[in-house]
């Protein structure tokens, strides 16, 4: 049996996102694929259909996982869909999933996914998102793929 063994980052960001937001998630979501990772993400639109779509154009991996059971709601660029049924709980399984997590943009939700993976020992970046103590504020999507993998302290 052949195990399909990749490194995932969780990148985490609003349903609905600004141009700006999206041109950052894509460029981070091809960065990650240049580097070996895949990216786990919510699974819908936005930043998360943007980072998706960017790993897709490097030849990389994807994994959504979606808040209802429903595994149409699946942004285009998902190759592993996993529809949950969880709603918002499903927030705490990406920001776990990833060996750090990067979050563009964003709202309450993503918050909640920053938090939780500062508690359980995540290294998180942002751009253009929350500003919270332990947070890197990185200064565009390569200085947060080098902060997320361990490259920069």
């Amino acid at each position: 049996m052949k195990h399909f063994r990749i490194p995932l980052v969780s990148v985490i960001g609003g349903a609905e996102c600004t141009p700006a937001e999206a041109a950052l998630a894509e460029e981070t979501g091809r960065l990650l694929a240049q580097n070996g990772y895949g990216v786990v993400c919510g699974g819908r639109g936005g930043v998360m259909a943007a980072v998706c779509k960017g790993v897709n154009q490097m030849g990389g991996v994807t994994v959504g996982l979606l808040p209802g059971d429903d595994g149409g709601e699946a942004n285009d660029w998902v190759q592993i869909v996993i529809p949950t049924g969880l709603g918002e709980a499903r927030n705490a399984l990406v920001a776990r999933a990833g060996v750090g997590v990067i979050a563009i943009g964003g709202g309450y939700g993503t918050l909640s996914e920053m938090a939780l993976a500062l508690k359980w020992g995540r290294r998180v970046t942002g751009l253009q998102t929350w500003d919270i103590e332990g947070v890197y504020r990185a200064s565009d999507p390569a200085d947060a793929v080098r902060f997320v993998l361990g490259e920069k302290k």
